[in-house]
């Protein structure tokens, strides 16, 4: 029996797994990099130990530190959540050979799926060879064989492009799961990504635990998913689940797993196994009333599983809350999450609380918001009217452009497909800013600031402030009267540092503030307060270009000096954040007239990287 469980993992799994432990009685071990020392799953565990570093490759990717760590805190089991080692053939050995309890499936199972490549065979298919490809191939997917999440994975339309699709894949594979290798496979467009959820125990019972839709990505990585996958026909999901089914026993699976298809035209085509907990596991759990990770515990001890799978009821929608900025090619965000909270009637999964800072060294997601319901309409209505009240203070995040997307009708109709930002982003990031939201902030700034001074007897020009909100530029104007604060055009009803309440056109809204510093939280609105006169040194020269984030300069182009003559689009300069590269492009056709950025420089969003002189 498993009585002191440590977690190899980190953020919002690790606070999951170990809500699951209490619930059990089982004594909790986590382990955290220095980045990680006051992170929440380092608070809400019994007992916390430090892997030295900050980067992945120091600390969670240590296999060796980690069983250390189990053995040091009297962990007699370990769970590997996801991402990071959970589909290590070698690290799940290595806890076995050290007597713990491993919670996921036996080593050989992992060798035989982890690989991409590997599996593909297993299912008696074969990825395309990279030599190969030719224009009657196109599009093809370059895709990182030992891992997930989106990392390693570029989309080739263009046959010049694949030499560099397959060195950035690769760089990005390795620096993810410290495997570079990679492989080829042709790319179904507009299909739907659609899964299966299994769990076998070791005495030979093997549950398909229905489907799951997660069609909406971005960069290959699941935004938003639901169970079941609605609008399949009976005979292909008995199909889904049969070939589900032949996977998990092919490789005598035990555990919690799940097997991947793209349906395009009406056919189900093996993508691969995910021999771990899924992100978006919590779906099944509200839909078949089962807690996955007390099974996999309990299938790690040795028990068997009932002959009879639970039935399904009802409908089930996750959103995954990330800080990112959607509208700027989802360039990761940082910074401190001031506020955080979420309406009743739905399940948070998150490894933040109020006040953590988000760092640069791992993936950008928040938290997941999850909703179920009697039917799918339902559930997506509770989901993204849970999100639109719920309060996010800090970082940029992907919030809105949730609410958006549960929105649409092509995904309320149950119409969407892989892809749907290609066609949709656009038009779901385009700014949508409360025209009262900075006079709101204005008036909650006033308020208490001139009851004595602000007005006279003689009436003077009115009282201006200025506000960024995504870009743009608001300026807003009130008076201070006799009788306390106007503005033209609104009445206002109420007016204090925290709630301003103005009617307008006999309609009365309520707007409550927050301020940290020069950000200003208006409802769901984020505003930045400007300056009364800009600061000159704030300036840049034309053709300047700044981080877009906070992150580690990993490469810049080879031969790159200042002189060099570059072309639009032409790629400059890589910086890694957040488990993720990104490119700097060349703006315009120029000269590089300067290059501050060396590889290895660590660099705040807004460093300057180079300068390109247009022609």
């Amino acid at each position: 029996m498993i009585s002191t469980l440590l977690v190899a993992n980190r953020g919002e799994i690790a606070c999951r797994i170990f809500r699951t432990c209490a619930d059990l009685g089982i004594r909790t071990v986590a382990i955290h990099s220095d980045a990680d020392e006051g992170a929440l799953h380092t608070r809400v565990a019994d007992t916390a130990v430090r892997l030295p570093g900050a980067a992945p490759a120091e600390t969670y990717l240590r296999g060796d530190l980690i069983v250390k760590a189990a053995l040091a805190a009297g962990a007699d089991a370990v769970h590997p959540g996801y991402g990071f080692l959970s589909e290590n053939a070698d690290f799940a050995r290595a806890v076995r050979d050290a007597g713990l309890v491993w919670i996921g499936p036996p080593p050989q199972a992992i060798e035989a799926m982890a690989s991409k490549t590997r599996a593909k065979e297993l299912m008696g298919l074969a990825p395309l060879d990279a030599h190969d490809v030719s224009p009657a191939d196109l599009p093809v997917l370059v895709k990182a064989a030992a891992g997930g999440g989106g990392r390693g994975m570029r989309v080739v339309r263009d046959l010049a492009a694949l030499p560099g699709a397959l060195e950035d894949a690769r760089a990005e594979a390795a620096s993810a799961f410290g495997d570079g290798e990679v492989f080829v496979e042709p790319y179904l467009e507009n299909g739907r990504h659609v899964e299966v959820q299994v769990l076998a125990d070791t005495h030979g019972t093997v549950w398909t635990l229905g489907t799951r839709d997660c069609s909406l990505q971005r960069r290959h990585q699941k935004v938003i998913e639901e169970a079941p996958a609605p609008g399949l026909p009976p005979a292909l999901t008995e199909q889904l689940y049969a070939l589900a089914e032949r996977a998990t026993r092919a490789v005598s699976y035990e555990g919690a797993g799940t097997v991947e298809f793209l349906v395009a035209d009406g056919r189900a085509h093996f993508l691969e196994m995910n021999t771990r907990l899924q992100v978006e596991h919590p779906v099944t759990e509200a839909v078949f009333g089962l807690d996955l990770v007390a099974e996999q515990i309990r299938v790690a001890e040795g028990h068997a599983l009932p002959a009879e799978q639970p039935a399904p009821r009802g409908h089930a929608v996750e959103a995954r809350l990330y800080a990112e900025d959607p509208a700027r090619g989802w360039a990761p965000q940082t910074g401190t999450l001031h506020r955080f909270t979420v309406p009743d009637g739905v399940r948070l999964d998150t490894g933040c609380a109020d006040g953590d800072t988000i760092g640069v060294h791992y993936d950008p997601m928040l938290a997941k918001v999850i909703a179920h319901a009697p039917t799918r309409t339902e559930a997506v209505r509770r989901l993204a009217g849970a999100l639109e009240r719920t309060a996010l203070h800090g970082p940029v995040t992907n919030r809105d452009l949730l609410v958006r997307s549960l929105r649409h009708p092509e995904f309320t109709e149950a119409r969407m497909d892989t892809g749907f930002y290609d066609r949709h982003l656009t038009a779901l990031t385009e700014p949508a800013p409360d025209p009262y939201a900075p006079l709101a902030a204005a008036l909650a700034d006033a308020h208490g600031r001139s009851r004595f001074g602000g007005w006279r007897n003689v009436p003077s020009g009115p009282q201006v402030k200025r506000y960024e909100r995504a870009g743009e530029e608001h300026e807003v104007a009130y008076h201070h009267t006799r009788t306390g604060l106007a503005a033209d055009g609104v009445r206002v009803v109420q007016a204090t540092a925290h709630l301003v309440v103005l009617e307008v056109d006999g309609v009365r809204r309520k707007f409550e503030i927050a301020r940290y510093g020069d950000q200003v939280h208006v409802n769901a609105t984020a505003l930045t307060a400007l300056p009364r006169f800009p600061d000159p040194a704030t300036e840049h020269a034309p053709g300047s270009l700044l981080a877009p984030m906070p992150g580690t300069v990993v490469r810049v182009a080879e031969g790159l000096a200042e002189g060099t003559e570059v072309e639009a689009g032409q790629p400059l300069i890589w910086l890694e954040a957040m488990k993720m590269e990104h490119r700097i492009t060349a703006p315009a056709d120029g000269t590089l007239t300067a290059l501050p950025a060396a590889v290895g420089r660590q660099v705040e969003m807004g460093t300057l990287l180079a300068v390109v002189e247009s022609k």
